[in-house]
């Protein structure tokens, strides 16, 4: 499903106290200072798991992808319907890195890891486990990621509900999947593994959290989409399908 190495997932509009109330309860993160002021990492079990920023941009999860070179993964967003959203920023010990926004008018990130390589803690309990781009334009979206973002495609079938699943080398690292509300954004989704997405959904609720919808059964888990407290989508996942 993913790979430590092809991601990065950051939090930005998110104030670093803010999340270690909310998150810290809800998925058991602890925290540590970045070398920016007003950043944090969230910390399980030893490992990173995310990046949170603060600042004025709404609350919102930022999906990152691994690229060898940034220079050329950038040159590629324009000529393919995309377009960056903000210059190349190197970050001192950490990476260089940049927001782009796909044909569709989705943000994703672009990470070229230094020292920091990206979320070492994934596929368990309390950490990131998946991303999905959830768009009206599958029609651009796909080719944009396969040409601007070195990815392949693959047509995955779950019990008769079929969706796009994104692969570097040989492993799928996320999915493109029809938008579900009419008006909503077209935007990119990070999901986090949980022992109950039900009690996940409820606990997550009383810290001030809204649920969007479900929990709702999945052929691979139930599923919960919500906003934190600041209005940042996520979702839940009770995975219950292959770790490979």
């Amino acid at each position: 499903m993913l790979l430590e190495d092809d991601h990065e997932l950051s939090g930005g509009g998110i104030a670093p106290e803010a999340a270690r109330v909310f998150y810290g309860r809800l998925f058991g993160w602890t925290f540590g200072e970045r070398t920016t002021p007003g950043e944090a990492w969230a910390v399980r079990n030893d490992g990173f798991v995310a990046a949170i920023a603060g600042g004025p941009a709404p609350a919102t999860w930022t999906t990152f992808l691994n690229v060898p070179d940034i220079d050329a993964a950038a040159a590629r967003i324009e000529p393919n319907g995309g377009r960056l959203r903000t210059p190349l920023k190197e970050v001192t010990g950490e990476c260089r890195m940049t927001y782009a926004v796909d044909p569709t008018g989705a943000t994703f990130g672009l990470w070229q890891a230094g020292g920091h390589i990206g979320a070492t803690v994934v596929q368990e309990e309390g950490a990131f486990i998946w991303s999905e781009l959830m768009t009206d334009d599958h029609d651009a979206a796909l080719p944009f990621y396969e040409r601007a973002a070195g990815l392949t495609t693959t047509i995955v079938d779950l019990d008769g509900s079929p969706f796009t699943g994104l692969v570097a080398g040989e492993q799928m690292i996320g999915g493109i999947i029809p938008r579900q509300r009419e008006g909503a954004a077209n935007r990119w989704i990070a999901y986090f593994s949980v022992a109950s997405a039900v009690e996940s959904a409820e606990y997550a609720k009383t810290l001030g959290a809204t649920i969007v919808h479900g929990p709702i059964a999945t052929p691979v888990g139930p599923i919960a989409a919500l906003l934190d407290p600041q209005g940042g989508a996520f979702s839940v996942w009770e995975f219950s399908g292959p770790t490979t």
